[in-house]
């Protein structure tokens, strides 16, 4: 069964904050890391670590999520984030390597 996913990065902890929705989160944090698209928000800020997400099956309720997330004022986000991964670490660290190395 495919999966969807509510995600969150910054470019530091307590830094700029940019929510998005995908259906490969791995797929989707590399080409920010990438900054695959130069003029995006994501690349201008250098918004490059994971700091949050939420799985979904159903892609119209992750939808619904990232909108509610988008709406909320950003201590909101930062609780949100923080109850997850108080210490703001990158949960994508080391996704990428794997790959290098195989």
């Amino acid at each position: 069964m495919k999966s969807y996913f509510v995600y969150i990065m910054t470019n530091k902890p307590q830094g700029v904050l940019y929510n998005g929705f995908s259906g490969s989160l791995e797929g989707r944090v590399l080409q920010h890391k990438q900054k695959e698209k130069s003029r995006s928000f994501t690349a201008r800020y250098n918004c490059t670590r994971l700091v949050y997400f939420e799985e979904f099956w159903d892609p119209i309720d992750g939808i619904s999520r990232e909108k509610e997330i988008k709406g909320w004022v950003r201590s909101r986000k930062i609780v949100l984030i923080e109850s997850m991964n108080p210490e703001w670490k990158d949960l994508s660290e080391g996704w990428f390597d794997r790959a290098k190395s195989g």
